[in-house]
């Protein structure tokens, strides 16, 4: 399959499979006039990295997860842990950005919202 081909398919750009290919998330054998010739399967492997990527993936998380992939007994259970781990990366920034907003609030309730609670000698100079 030739870029272009794949490219339509997948519903990504050239420079999309370009930039995979030098990631090493895809790989094409070049034919001797130096085209891309993709194997059938990479088509999955493509619409994989496009749903990681909406599902929060980096590319670098891919990348690191690719090989294990496609070489793993149960794919769909190895995909489950991924998403498992993601799911509690997420649940983990949500809790701290909800502490963070119950602080920004309480800051908001005081006189001076940049007074230092750790050293009593700066919130009198600073209120």
């Amino acid at each position: 399959m030739r870029i272009g081909e794949l490219a339509q398919t997948c519903s990504v750009s050239r420079d999309t499979l370009r930039f995979y290919e030098e990631r090493g998330l895809i790989r094409a054998q070049r034919s001797a006039n130096g085209y891309r010739n993709y194997p059938a399967e990479t088509v999955q492997l493509v619409l994989l990295i496009k749903t990681a990527q909406k599902l929060g993936f980096s590319l670098g998380e891919i990348s690191q997860n690719v090989t294990e992939l496609w070489q793993a007994q149960d794919p769909e259970a190895l995909i489950t842990r991924f998403i498992e781990d993601k799911l509690a990366l997420v649940e983990a920034r949500i809790e701290a950005l909800d502490q963070l907003r119950q602080e920004l609030h309480q800051r908001l309730q005081q006189r001076c919202p940049l007074r230092l609670t750790a050293s009593p000698s700066l919130n009198g100079a600073l209120a």
